[in-house]
């Protein structure tokens, strides 16, 4: 099976803190053609890096709000901590390569065409 992922980055702001969506595409396999959706990509409220949130559904429970997990390990939790990693280094690749082209268009460069390299790799 293999998968690519999608980094949606957050425009407005808002709420405070979230950084980007993400989603899980899958491009071969039993589930090609479908995409998991719901994941985000946070700033850390202390401030010491980024963290993600995975898809889940609220639920009320004698009126306490909870939230049923929609992707979870079948033995080992640890599982989860590899798509935590995948997602956060899709992203830091995503933002490194807008540096790139943001510093190439401060230079003088044009920025279309350091984006298109940074595609390209």
């Amino acid at each position: 099976m293999s998968i690519e992922v999608k980094i949606l980055r957050n425009e407005q702001g808002r709420p405070a803190g979230k950084l980007a969506d993400a989603e899980i595409h899958f491009n071969g396999g039993e589930l090609a053609g479908l995409k998991l959706v719901g994941f985000a990509i946070w700033e850390r409220r202390d401030g010491t890096g980024r963290t993600v949130s995975f898809p889940s559904r609220p639920f009320i429970v004698h009126g306490d709000r909870k939230n049923f997990s929609l992707l979870r390990a079948i033995n080992d939790p640890n599982a989860q901590n590899h798509v935590r990693g995948l997602l956060l280094h899709a992203y830091e690749t995503q933002d490194g390569r807008l540096r790139a082209v943001a510093q190439d268009a401060d230079r003088g460069g044009r920025a279309d065409d350091a984006g298109k390299q940074g595609a390209a790799q």
